[in-house]
């Protein structure tokens, strides 16, 4: 990631990355790195994560499974 500056949770670390649900910056120890999402946010979806079209997923990509709707 090309920002610098500090995890906006620890507010101690410098940024890895960024929350693909709240868009927070975060240090790579807040970061649920398979899912993209903080550890606030992971926890509040309970290890998963709805989409804006709310179609819930496990973290960004497919899901594994060969049925998708159109």
């Amino acid at each position: 990631m090309s920002a610098s500056g500090l995890c906006q949770i620890c507010e101690q670390r410098e940024i890895e990355d960024g929350c693909a649900r709240c868009g927070r910056l975060i240090c790579e120890h807040h970061l649920e790195e398979g899912a993209g999402l903080c550890v606030e946010c992971y926890a509040e979806v309970g290890g998963s994560w709805e989409d804006d079209d709310g179609t819930g997923q496990d973290g960004p990509g497919p899901d594994g499974v060969d049925t998708y709707e159109f």
